[in-house]
């Protein structure tokens, strides 16, 4: 099943073979996440312009953005990354085991994984946001994911979400 969640198709059969390498790689390291007490959406938009391939929310309230990279092509096409430093306390990127590391700034997290499961390699530095935007952060993070709840529940719901 697929739902049109903020114009971008999630497809919502975890095992389906139309999932994409950036996709399984999400799903690897949301489960590694998981068992470190976090909870975690994908495909989040934290402001206009941007959508962080998984966002997590910590059992301290901690949040971090984690930016899964496929391929070579993938990464030096990226060029919003450092836009989303601003809305996490930690940032990471995530790739698989053959990804060419040295590409990745030294200065960020990583994440080696794969499509069930990950590891933390090297732990990104901590910029703990503002109280203000924090809080904002949060209910963005729970309106997104009653909504995928919601549509998951109820696929032909057509909201007008923006």
């Amino acid at each position: 099943m697929f739902i049109n969640y903020r114009m971008a198709y999630v497809d919502l059969n975890p095992s389906s073979p139309s999932m994409q390498p950036g996709q399984l790689l999400a799903r690897g390291v949301a489960r590694h996440l998981v068992s470190h007490g976090f909870v975690c959406v994908e495909e989040l938009v934290p402001a206009r312009g941007l959508r962080v391939d998984i966002m997590a929310l910590g059992p301290k309230g901690e949040i971090w953005v984690v930016e899964c990279k496929s391929s070579r092509a993938d990464f030096t096409s990226d060029n919003k990354w450092q836009g989303y430093l601003e809305w996490a306390d930690r940032f990471f990127w995530a790739v698989d085991q053959d990804f060419p590391t040295e590409l990745l700034p030294d200065d960020t997290g990583l994440i080696i994984g794969d499509a069930y499961g990950g590891e933390i390699i090297r732990m990104g530095p901590e910029t703990r946001l503002a109280p203000a935007r924090r809080k904002v952060m949060v209910q963005k993070f729970a309106t997104h994911a009653a909504r995928r709840l919601h549509l998951l529940r109820d696929p032909d719901l057509h909201p007008d979400w923006d």
